[in-house]
């Protein structure tokens, strides 16, 4: 197969991205996941950040008050992040290797995010 035949990250990443601050408490984080119908935000820090709905159940699971806690206490940092042009057979083997759902997309800045359901939509 010709590569340029195949389906780039830029093809289904969601756009445009959403964005959390790090002190907006996970029930903010629930709210805009569920109103926006996604599973994972960006969170807004120096360091490349994500907070997840598995993020967030976990710490309610483990009796963390979704009221009072903010979403820097759940956020995986130093997330990978893959660029617009990637593949997504690269995509596919990049969560499988570390073990994520959700990859970030980035190009100069964040531009969108990619998730596994995406991945499974485009190569099945």
């Amino acid at each position: 197969m010709d590569p340029d035949d195949r389906t780039r990250v830029h093809e289904v990443m969601s756009t445009p991205l959403e964005t959390i601050d790090p002190h907006a408490s996970l029930r903010d984080a629930a709210r805009r996941m569920h109103d926006s119908d996604i599973s994972a935000l960006v969170v807004t820090t120096s360091r490349r950040a994500i907070v997840t709905q598995s993020d967030v159940i976990s710490a309610v699971a483990n009796g963390l008050d979704p009221n009072e806690t903010p979403v820097s206490d759940v956020m995986t940092e130093d997330v990978e992040t893959v660029t617009p042009d990637l593949l997504m057979e690269e995509v596919a083997a990049m969560m499988t290797m570390y073990g994520v759902k959700h990859l970030p997309v980035v190009e100069d800045d964040y531009v969108g995010m990619v998730s596994s359901t995406d991945v499974a939509a485009h190569l099945s």
